[in-house]
């Protein structure tokens, strides 16, 4: 996917300003839209998850829900602490959005391909970014934010070259962040070493898109398919299960509810909770 063009905000910065003034008990949870999350832990730590205020490529990928902040001034309101990335698309990995969080102080927590993005888009040069606030991770480690202890995971995606899963564990409780990953073993493993409270799984529709090089129609699917998340769910043993990148993209965009028909015979998820871009829920 080629770079995006950042979008102007229209929301203000009421959603900045409502995750800084919050004071949660364990860690509360904000969707961005996209497949974007903020968290923040009653220590007051915050973390990002592939905040995205990109355009898209119009009229290839045309964004269909609005910008929520703007970048060069949330960090100001919020002092994330880290933004973490989960592979190397534009939307995961995204200059114009992701620079200015590090620039406010944040680290960029990525795998080797994303990391090679901010190399080839050379962030450094921005001021505030410096080499040193650029952690390149692999499945395996495990870094502390906080109160916040989170564990870079593999996930299967084969539209990436190299993507990750975290999950984060809290005293409240385990989240769980899977990308753009489907099912695999990698997440039957995952379930079987995590109690995960709540997981974020990508979902969405096939559609036509145009072809980057000629433009011409191409048909396309990304994400999940309904009974692929209802599978990775299971594989997880997720408790809650919250869909997300279903609201991005015309043509591509799916309802969530649809989610829960596909997951009511199974033990896990034991719950699928649908939530919109702005909307905040907690560990």
């Amino acid at each position: 996917m080629c770079a995006h063009e950042l979008g102007t905000s229209d929301w203000s910065d009421w959603l900045p300003r409502e995750v800084a003034d919050a004071e949660p008990e364990g860690v509360d949870i904000w969707y961005l839209g996209c497949n974007g999350f903020v968290l923040k832990a009653s220590c007051g730590a915050t973390v990002l998850v592939d905040p995205y205020c990109g355009l898209g490529d119009p009229p290839r990928t045309v964004r269909m829900v609005p910008v929520p902040f703007d970048p060069e001034t949330f960090g100001d309101l919020v002092e994330p602490d880290a933004v973490l990335a989960t592979h190397e698309h534009s939307d995961h990995v995204h200059e114009e959005t992701q620079a200015p969080l590090v620039a406010s102080g944040a680290d960029y927590v990525a795998p080797d391909d994303s990391v090679a993005v901010v190399e080839e888009e050379s962030w450094t040069d921005r001021e505030g970014v410096e080499t040193a606030d650029i952690d390149e991770v692999v499945e395996g480690d495990t870094l502390s934010v906080g109160s916040l202890r989170i564990h870079v995971e593999p996930a299967h995606d084969p539209d990436a070259t190299h993507p990750v899963s975290y999950v984060v564990e809290h005293e409240s409780g385990t989240f769980f962040h899977g990308g753009d990953a489907r099912p695999s073993d990698a997440f039957v493993d995952v379930g079987e070493r995590y109690d995960i409270d709540l997981g974020v799984l990508a979902f969405g529709s096939s559609g036509m898109l145009l072809d980057k090089e000629t433009r011409e129609p191409v048909y396309k699917r990304w994400y999940s398919s309904p009974n692929e998340v209802a599978e990775a769910a299971a594989q997880l043993e997720l408790d809650r299960l919250l869909p997300s990148h279903w609201d991005i993209w015309k043509g591509l965009t799916a309802d969530p509810r649809s989610v829960r028909d596909h997951t009511r015979s199974f033990t896990h998820p034991r719950t699928v909770e649908v939530v919109e871009i702005g909307d905040r829920v907690s560990l």
